[in-house]
């Protein structure tokens, strides 16, 4: 999976996200297909306002797409991960993908009914401790089309600078970075 894009950020930087468990990033499972699912029909018409759309396949073979996410990562390749609400339904999407050379890309999708509560920043935030800690990256990539500001912000709050124009889809957009640390180590 490469190109991950960003979309559906929070427009309020991180205030709100009571009475979810959301920010905490969940590893993908087999037994997340159809709450997936569900998150990406639900969501499909807000997705495609901001990245071009996932197509009409990507729906009807969903459970070979699901089941190959799950070898990419068994794989070290990619690490999914999802949000959740209260009740168990998947509020976003948090990736990284193409990990390579000490660094992944990072791709989020919100659940249009998140957004505006800080949902994103707060999860980005928390992958970016997670990827160092966890997962030993030492930086991020982001790419945002110029017209999605929501992502932009968020990746602004998050640490994330400015690296220099993208193409997204052959979308005009903007490419991020963030420099990971590493936790200090505990004393002996």
């Amino acid at each position: 999976m490469t190109g991950a894009t960003t979309t559906g950020g929070a427009p309020d930087g991180g205030a709100g996200t009571a009475g979810y468990r959301e920010a905490e990033p969940v590893r993908l499972a087999a037994g997340h297909a159809a709450a997936l699912l569900a998150f990406e029909r639900e969501n499909r018409a807000w997705f495609a306002a901001s990245v071009p759309d996932r197509g009409d396949a990507y729906f009807a073979s969903f459970a070979e797409r699901h089941a190959a996410l799950l070898a990419e990562q068994e794989a070290g390749l990619c690490r999914f991960h999802l949000l959740f609400d209260a009740d168990g339904a998947v509020l976003g999407r948090i990736n990284l993908v193409d990990l390579a050379d000490g660094g992944a890309e990072l791709g989020y999708r919100l659940a249009e009914r998140a957004t505006g509560r800080g949902l994103a920043t707060a999860a980005v935030r928390r992958i970016c401790v997670r990827a160092a800690e966890d997962y030993g990256l030492t930086h991020l990539t982001a790419v945002t089309t110029e017209d999605n500001t929501a992502s932009q912000r968020v990746l602004l709050r998050a640490g994330f600078a400015i690296t220099g124009p993208a193409t997204v889809a052959g979308r005009p957009g903007t490419a991020y970075r963030k420099e990971l640390t590493a936790p200090a180590p505990e004393p002996r």
